[in-house]
């Protein structure tokens, strides 16, 4: 389990009835004492009156939006490789973990990373590239994947909507201004934060109770996954599946659900036979949206594609029963990068311990898939030809969570170790960037490209007092590989 936060101190008391806290590039924090000077003998318990009031008065305030938090920054060059490693964040036990290697990381000027972390439970932060500075980035907690938009300052998030008895009622999609938060924290004239947010509309509780949620490449809706039962409604050409394998995971119905962010109408996409799984948009393609068959491992077929408007649904890679295919991540208009992995040992029965990897990874339930006795690596498919381009494979491991370059250059994987590798598209060669982030981390390292192809943005526990914790990492690639193809 990960540590939690240790709360900041509570303001302390000054001259004058106010009460102060400052910190590094925060805006002071003002709640006035509503007392007199006691008279002596009575002092004591109207102090102790005094500091609850405080306490009640600021705590909300230290929980804000656009709340700023000292820089941690701290670059280094790999132990291994010598490649220069960004440590946006420093600290164990903060909770941090980037955003799930589908969706974007980075806000639309380039500046910053939006992530997750506990310094404030159950919020969302943004740290700046170049200066460590980070910023609270909601208020009020969400549920889910963080949704950054690429063409605007906005930030898209669910929130669980609850009535005066704490029943849920639907599911709000709130569009956050980040250039406006940005600025007002800096100045230090922050609102409160129904300037910084817009309610887009509210998904009926009935349609959406989990927070998967992609934005589409025109950013004027968003794809969500639709409830069991809600899916059930409506009319499925397969029959409907059971789970799969030893996690006991993946049985349908299940389905996409849209949102217009405009008018906030919710729609239904389409309805599939198996459970939803990674919805991605095509940023670069509107109206497509992209998804998986989620089993927890193999599935019978992984990789689907539909229309916003429900036409053109089908599977992306057709694999066989010897494909574990699995991570896939859209890396530009045309193209969808997977892994194909082989970490179970080509003999039944055979075992095979892997360090860092669960035990039901091996398991014989799923099948003959995962083995090494067919191709597997990195794969490229094209999904307007279908064709599949192998791109590589590392020795002696296996390559888990992949990404690309948009420029169609690179791709890159994180191992079983916890390695980071870089293929070169054109010639094949492989390049290890860094190793040693622990097979003990919390989660894996989970890859993504910054839109220029020219960092890769990691969670790292390299750092971490107990080899779990995980930090927010940008590895950049040395700049004779980024002058290679301009």
């Amino acid at each position: 389990m990960m540590k939690d936060f240790q709360t900041p101190p509570l303001p302390l008391p000054s001259k004058g009835g106010e009460w102060l806290r400052r910190s590094s590039r925060t805006p002071v924090i003002r709640c006035r004492s509503i007392y007199s000077p006691p008279p002596r003998g009575r002092g004591r318990g109207v102090r102790l009156i005094a500091l609850c009031l405080a306490v009640l008065c600021a705590a909300p305030l230290l929980a804000q939006i656009g709340r700023r938090f000292p820089s941690e920054r701290k670059v280094i060059n790999d132990p291994k490789t010598g490649v220069e490693l960004v440590f946006l964040t420093s600290k164990s036990g903060t909770g941090d973990s980037k955003i799930y290697q589908t969706h974007n990381q980075w806000t639309a000027d380039g500046r910053w990373v939006i992530f997750r972390s506990d310094r404030v439970r159950g919020e969302a932060m943004a740290v700046n590239e170049e200066t460590g500075d980070m910023v609270q980035v909601t208020e009020g907690g969400y549920t889910g994947m963080l949704c950054v938009a690429r063409k605007s300052m906005n930030l898209y998030i669910m929130r669980v909507r609850k009535d005066k008895d704490n029943q849920r009622t639907g599911m709000e999609v709130v569009e956050i201004n980040l250039e406006k938060l940005f600025a007002d924290s800096e100045a230090g004239r922050l609102k409160g934060k129904q300037a910084y947010e817009r309610l887009c509309g509210v998904i009926p509780a009935d349609m959406c109770s989990e927070g998967d949620m992609a934005l589409d490449g025109s950013e004027t809706m968003v794809y969500f996954r639709l409830d069991k039962e809600y899916a059930r409604k409506y009319p499925i050409a397969e029959q409907i599946a059971p789970n799969f394998g030893p996690r006991k995971m993946g049985a349908g119905p299940g389905g996409i659900g849209k949102m217009d962010l405009t008018t906030g109408k919710s729609e239904m996409v389409c309805a599939v036979h198996f459970k939803v799984g990674h919805i991605q948009g095509n940023p670069w393609h509107p109206g497509e949206v992209i998804f998986c068959w989620e089993t927890g491992g193999k599935a019978p077929q992984r990789t689907w594609i539909c229309n916003a408007d429900g036409t053109g649904l089908r599977p992306i890679y057709r694999e066989t029963e010897y494909d574990w295919v699995t991570h896939e991540a859209v890396i530009s208009e045309d193209e969808l990068v997977i892994a194909i992995i082989g970490h179970r040992p080509i003999n039944k029965g055979e075992q095979k311990t892997i360090a860092g990897l669960e035990s039901f990874a091996t398991s014989d339930d799923w099948g003959p898939a995962g083995t090494k006795e067919y191709a597997t690596g990195i794969a490229v498919v094209n999904m307007r030809t279908r064709e599949l381009t192998l791109e590589g494979q590392v020795p002696g491991d296996n390559f888990w969570h992949v990404a690309g370059s948009q420029d169609g250059h690179w791709v890159a994987g994180d191992d079983f170790a916890r390695e980071l590798w870089l293929i070169d598209r054109h010639t094949g060669e492989r390049i290890l960037l860094t190793a040693g982030h622990k097979t003990t981390a919390r989660d894996h390292v989970h890859p993504t490209f910054k839109p220029d192809g020219t960092e890769i943005e990691i969670q790292s526990a390299m750092l971490s007092d107990d080899g779990r914790s995980m930090n927010i990492c940008i590895v950049r690639l040395p700049q004779h590989l980024i002058d290679r193809y301009k």
